[in-house]
C-alpha cells in the first residue's frame, strides 16, 4: 500500500491528503469545490494542468475523516 501525505491544521479544522509527492511542489491548475448539503461540510478538489487529481481538501475535517487519519496527519498548527 502507498502512504498518503495527510496535513491538518487544527485552528482551521482543514486537512490535505496528497496523491503526489508534496516535495514536488505540484500546481493546482483548476479546483473543484464540492459543498455537499447532506454531509454539512466542503470538499475542494485541486487538480493539476492535465487533469490529474492531485490533492483533496476537507474543511470541518474533524467530523469528516476518521479521527486516525486526523492523529497521523503532520500538524500545521503546531
Amino acid at each position: 500500500m502507498t502512504d498518503l501525505r495527510v496535513t491538518y491544521d487544527g485552528q482551521a479544522n482543514a486537512a490535505y491528503v496528497y496523491f503526489v509527492d508534496p516535495q514536488t511542489r505540484p500546481r493546482v491548475a483548476h479546483m473543484y469545490p464540492c459543498d455537499p448539503i447532506e454531509v454539512d461540510g466542503m470538499i475542494n478538489l485541486d487538480f493539476d494542468k492535465d487533469g490529474r487529481l492531485v490533492g483533496i481538501e476537507v474543511l470541518a475535517a474533524d467530523t469528516k475523516l476518521p479521527q486516525y487519519l486526523i492523529d497521523a496527519a503532520d500538524r500545521l498548527d503546531e
